[in-house]
């Protein structure tokens, strides 16, 4: 890592002023201010941004497929704004270390790209004037921005820190509903057990897994199927199935909702989250559940579904699990609801990641630099680092309308893995604006498909936000920090202990009295005041 940040420099080159002018367009009389130190003029619309060559220092984590200063969406960036940009990249794995070592060294670069900035790091580090606020900014110089936040009042809610500063701003995706991958039924066995109408209820879901395990919907002779399977992760145990599992019994999430009457909930205190338990210690006892859910990887569960011995399993789409061919036969879970509820509870994206651009105080232009950021949250611009240049990947067919095409791939290589290398965005919570329009005339029949199944059966049957993104105080944040440090563990040992009946759920009542000894009421009472302070704004 770099020990001594390289000094901005301002780089002044009369033939590649006039090139970028002629090229790219003036913003005109009356459309310029000066900002930042020097004589730099900032054009507050148009391209270039600056009259005058800038060059700043980026911080971000990359997936090590390409150097960023190699890649023509940054090319041309540079090209357009006259902004040059000095790459400052860690590893996606090791990022959060260089992030914690950068901020503890008082060298700071001019950006934070896609940095995952916490609401914590950033109350922290805006508070001590190293993240400085960005609202006035947004106000001269982020015209799109400032149109996204007067479009959607909850995205500037979502933003903006206790002290009613904004240190950072978002991923924004109004394209992407699932709050979690979606579970996916293994359509062979579906047509094996002449299934033609698919579970709605615990009990039907019950049935159907008893169907798999006892029929042998893959034919071989063998009593191999496994009727639901999860796995282990580094965030929780049976994760990737718990949310839709838990909306049977009227739980929106693990750890904190919010009900329709704006109460919050703190889920393991929960009586839907006891029905839960029992209803997972029944299909485990039965075998019904994966007995390697607790201890296995990803790689390990598509190894059995691609052998087709899975019935039920959650991933992006089946067949990144079963392997082959995107295929419309494999149909999405329909949420299914118990006895004590009416409906099931179906929680959706939240579409806001905060965290991914902030602006340090040793930037010497941040007028320039939001000015940057700001056309990412364009249609001109989100299509741009999206998909990569105009005529590599895609083409237009119809601009007015938006409508584009895919070309053929460049050496005959997979099309996210040559996308990669032509964008930063990638892999990466990167600043950016999500919108159908981006893929239109773009998708295939599969994702078509794929639409109609959130649409039938997540969208349409009342999909909401269990909690939306919101700011903690400092005081808040330290407090719930050393709360969960215990109770996150105590809570995933014990649903494995009650799961697979290590604990007997008669246990429940003691279960519930040390979870309220360890603080389990003060998260939601913490959780409570924030969400009113959201509300309220």
């Amino acid at each position: 890592m770099q020990t001594t940040r390289k000094p901005w420099k301002l780089l002044l080159s009369s033939a590649m002023i006039l090139t970028l002018l002629a090229g790219c367009g003036s913003s005109g009389d009356g459309a310029a201010d000066s900002g930042g130190t020097g004589d730099v003029t900032v054009n507050k619309e148009g391209f270039p941004i600056v009259d005058q060559p800038v060059t700043l220092t980026l911080m971000a984590p990359d997936v090590g497929i390409q150097n960023w200063e190699n890649m023509a969406v940054l090319q041309q960036m540079q090209e357009m704004t006259g902004i040059t940009l000095e790459y400052q990249n860690a590893p996606k794995d090791s990022f959060e270390t260089k992030k914690n070592l950068v901020f503890a060294s008082g060298d700071y670069p001019d950006i934070f790209y896609a940095a995952g900035l916490t609401t914590a790091e950033q109350m922290n580090y805006g508070e001590q004037g190293i993240l400085i606020p960005l609202e006035d900014l947004i106000d001269e110089y982020a015209p799109n921005f400032k149109a996204l936040l007067e479009e959607n009042p909850d995205v500037r809610k979502s933003i903006t820190a206790p002290d009613g500063h904004i240190y950072s701003l978002p991923v924004v995706e109004f394209s992407q509903h699932w709050y979690r991958n979606p579970m996916w039924y293994n359509g062979d066995f579906l047509k094996a057990l002449n299934i033609d109408k698919l579970p709605e209820t615990t009990e039907e879901l019950y049935t159907y897994l008893k169907r798999v395990k006892e029929e042998d919907p893959n034919g071989n002779g063998l009593a191999d199927e496994i009727p639901i399977s999860s796995i282990t992760t580094a965030a929780a145990n049976l994760r990737d199935i718990r949310t839709w599992l838990l909306g049977a019994f009227g739980i929106y999430e693990e750890e904190v909702y919010v009900d329709d009457a704006d109460k919050v909930h703190y889920t393991p205190l929960e009586e839907g989250y006891k029905e839960y338990l029992t209803y997972m210690n029944r299909l485990w006892s039965e075998e019904l559940l994966d007995h390697e859910s607790f201890s296995q990887t990803a790689e390990q569960k598509k190894a059995k579904a691609q052998n087709n011995r899975v019935a039920l399993f959650s991933d992006w789409h089946a067949y990144m699990t079963k392997g082959g061919e995107p295929s419309t036969s494999d149909p999405m879970f329909a949420p299914v609801r118990s006895e004590s509820v009416a409906a099931p509870a179906i929680a959706k994206n939240r579409g806001i990641t905060t965290g991914a651009f902030a602006i340090s105080e040793s930037n010497p232009q941040p007028e320039a630099s939001l000015r940057w950021v700001d056309y990412l949250y364009s249609y001109e611009g989100a299509l741009f680092f999206n998909k990569g240049p105009e005529g590599i990947l895609w083409e237009y067919t119809d601009k007015e309308n938006r409508v584009k095409q895919y070309l053929p791939v460049p050496d005959g290589k997979e099309m996210e893995d040559y996308r990669a290398t032509l964008t930063p965005n990638y892999g990466i919570p990167a600043p950016t604006l999500s919108m159908d329009d981006i893929n239109k005339g773009l998708k295939t029949d599969f994702d078509l498909w794929v639409e109609q199944e959130t649409k039938q059966k997540l969208l349409d049957k009342g999909a909401r936000i269990p909690f939306p993104a919101l700011f903690l105080t400092v005081e808040e944040q330290t407090e719930i920090s050393s709360l969960n440090s215990d109770l996150s563990t105590y809570v995933k040992q014990m649903e494995a202990k009650f799961i697979t009946g290590a604990e007997p759920l008669t246990g429940w009542d003691n279960y519930v009295a040390t979870i309220k000894k360890m603080g389990g009421e003060r998260v939601a009472e913490i959780n409570q005041a924030a969400y009113d302070r959201w509300k309220s704004n």
